[in-house]
């Protein structure tokens, strides 16, 4: 029997803690995993796709070599069972956090199964611990001054504050938690 892949995608921007529960637990489910990193550049997002993929990578760069499932980074554009198709993945890894994340998701897996019937959507329901992360909010609240060791590493704190930063040395700085129309 050969090995199963999982595609798990995302924009990752940044990575967070929320991430590497999925990416951990799906290590469980198959025996190797290709972190999908979106272009998406219509998500207009912080940190470039190169920015991510190392982000990402140094963040797994332990998994490999621990007698686990293996793990891959990727960028990846288009359409996401095409990309699992070049990868050999059988399966796409989504995360939920909530009730919302279903809706959008069931939708999706809809059209994927359509569009590529050979590859399967499993989901993993966020840990706890991690259910309320978003990248989004984790931007935000580094943004607004607030601390967000418990949402990422401290590297990626330290990329992400150092992204914040230069945001207001140039005046890009677009701060939205609790803003008003």
């Amino acid at each position: 029997m050969g090995k199963r892949a999982g595609l798990y995608p995302g924009t990752f921007d940044p990575v967070t803690g929320g991430h590497m529960d999925i990416i951990r637990r799906a290590r469980r489910v198959v025996d190797h995993v290709v972190i999908a990193v979106a272009v998406n550049a219509g998500k207009g997002p912080m940190f470039t796709v190169d920015e991510r993929i190392a982000m990402v990578r140094a963040e797994v760069a332990s998994m490999n070599g621990d007698g686990g499932s293996t793990v891959e980074v990727r960028p990846f554009a288009g359409l996401l069972v095409h990309f699992a198709q070049e990868c050999g993945a059988g399966v796409v890894i989504r995360g939920l956090r909530a009730v919302s994340d279903f809706d959008y998701e069931f939708q999706m897996c809809g059209m994927n199964a359509r569009i590529a019937p050979t590859i399967e959507t499993v989901f993993l329901m966020a840990s706890e611990r991690h259910h309320f992360i978003s990248s989004r909010f984790v931007k935000e609240i580094a943004r607004l001054g607030g601390d967000i060791a418990s949402f990422v590493s401290p590297s990626v704190r330290d990329l992400l504050l150092a992204k914040v930063a230069a945001e207001k040395a140039d005046g890009t700085h677009k701060a939205m938690i609790g803003a008003r129309g």
